[in-house]
């Protein structure tokens, strides 16, 4: 096939369909594809077959593939052939800067917590020596599912042949810029870009933001202008990496969805052993039988006053004796429990279970029972921060069943301490097809560690509630089969909540 007869219907790779042509530069030319195995909308770019840059592209596509922020666009495939080369990646839906500016500035907290998060992004990519070179309105999206989205690093930059000898410092400037055109609705640059006008300027240098909009706090004119205006610096530091921006602006709020806030568990009340029967009303109290009271015997004549007395005495306390004989004799018959009995469900019934609360883990590690590789350990605390944007995966498998070559992999917490395990919720990929175990025990060994809870075809937000009581140091979330994933198979773990009954 060759690359110049690409057309709309074509398939690539046996499984991406090309629609809608998108753009087209230069012999590069962008197209809304279908993944025809997970149908689902993918990007694909195609190059005619004088395109100069293909092994560049198809090169830098591979290396972003590896990156595992999920603000930064996903690559799913790249190939370079002599008929034809491709790269295949996320298609992402939402607005980019420069249609959240059409209606104006952005409220300045907004417009920051933008950039925060298109920094701490950059600066995972800046950790694996992938850089954008090339950050424009058009490549920072605030996605319809309300999530940051930095689109083209590394690629866009081999698209357009743009090498640099400061990477770090040039992304600084493209996120200085970002946050001017957000705080001003203007673009700091000699012309327009994505729509927006060019930024006013005074005596040859571009105005501050807060000289262009009012309103702007004197802090995140500060960052802008430390970024991106080195005339204007004064003395101050240059933020020359995105590393130092994503600190400059750690404080901002984000423009994130709320993090899911899970609802106590409510108290459940100890049930009475003598559960539907009626505990209010005791049975009588039984009477003291009576008996028939016994004559004296007749004192023989002539004899003594004293001997009548003892004689009465006696026979009062014999009447005493059978009268308490007889009435507990007949309270047994009459009440099967006694007194002892009668007062522990009371007791118990007045109390009640502790209420459920959360329990934040230590500690997350990926759990590899076969210990020969690392199971994507780097990214297991991110499974706890408390953001339902960043993610643990485990690595890539060739088959649900994790290629046949362990029994599961799953992310392992540690709560510091033993402590009662009341349910566990997991945030887990959308794509069905995940067997989940919970493991509880006091050792991280998986041999120590009790199977007490299971969940077969989950995705999305799952409960996983122990049948029976179940307490330890240790939770293991355990997969034993992994959805499918472009063509791969991994597990996925956005957010995970332990709840324990009672104070831990």
């Amino acid at each position: 096939m060759s690359t110049s007869s690409v057309e709309p219907g074509t398939r690539l790779a046996e499984r991406f369909r090309l629609e809608d042509r998108v753009t087209e530069s230069d012999g590069a030319t962008l197209w809304k594809a279908i993944d025809e195995i997970l149908a689902r909308p993918v990007a694909v770019h195609t190059f005619s077959p004088d395109f100069p840059r293909v092994h560049e592209v198809v090169t830098a596509a591979r290396a972003a593939s590896r990156l595992t922020d999920p603000r930064l666009t996903q690559v799913f495939d790249a190939a370079e052939h002599d008929d034809h080369s491709y790269v295949v990646s996320e298609w992402v839906t939402g607005d980019t800067l420069s249609d959240l500016l059409a209606a104006g500035p952005l409220e300045p907290e907004r417009a920051a917590g933008l950039v925060a998060e298109a920094a701490e992004a950059l600066t995972h990519a800046h950790e694996a020596d992938l850089y954008h070179l090339c950050l424009r309105p058009a490549h920072l999206v605030w996605t319809t599912g309300n999530t940051v989205k930095v689109l083209g690093v590394a690629v866009d930059a081999a698209l357009s042949g743009l090498t640099t000898d400061q990477p770090a410092l040039d992304d600084a400037e493209g996120l200085g810029r970002l946050l001017y055109a957000g705080l001003s609705g203007h673009w700091p640059g000699d012309e327009e870009e994505g729509g927006l006008p060019t930024a006013p300027m005074i005596d040859g240098h571009f105005c501050t933001p807060r000289q262009v909009t009012a309103g702007v706090p004197g802090y995140l004119d500060a960052v802008t202008i430390r970024s991106c205006l080195p005339e204007s610096r004064k003395g101050q530091a240059a933020l020359s990496s995105p590393s130092e921006i994503a600190d400059a602006l750690a404080n901002v709020a984000r423009p994130m969805p709320i993090p899911i806030a899970y609802p106590q568990t409510p108290a459940v009340q100890s049930v009475s052993h003598s559960e539907g029967i009626e505990t209010e009303r005791r049975p009588p109290r039984p009477s003291l039988p009576t008996q028939p009271r016994p004559m004296p015997p007749r004192a023989p004549s002539g004899g003594s006053m004293l001997n009548r007395v003892l004689m009465t005495v006696v026979v009062l306390l014999v009447i005493a004796a059978v009268g308490v004989g007889a009435w507990t004799i007949g309270r047994s018959l009459g009440s099967p429990n006694s007194p002892q009995a009668e007062t522990s469900p009371s007791t118990s019934a007045s109390a009640s279970a502790q209420p459920m609360v959360v329990v934040k883990p230590e500690k997350a590690t990926g759990f590899d029972p076969l210990a020969d590789r690392d199971e994507k350990n780097e990214m297991a605390p991110l499974a706890i921060d408390g953001k339902p944007s960043t993610l643990w995966k485990t690595e890539n498998y060739n088959s649900a069943d994790l290629g046949n070559l362990k029994a599961g992999v799953g992310l392992l917490l540690d709560m510091g301490k033993s402590m009662p395990i009341g349910d566990v919720v997991a945030t887990l990929a959308d794509a069905s097809g995940a067997s989940v175990e919970l493991k509880v025990g006091d050792s991280p060994e998986l041999g120590s560690l009790k199977t007490v809870a299971k969940e077969k075809n989950g995705s999305g937000k799952i409960t996983l509630k122990p049948d029976q009581a179940a307490s330890g140091r240790y939770v293991l979330i355990w997969f034993t089969r992994l959805p499918a994933d472009a063509g791969k198979f991994h597990g996925t773990i956005y957010e995970v909540v332990v709840h324990s009954p009672g104070s831990a």
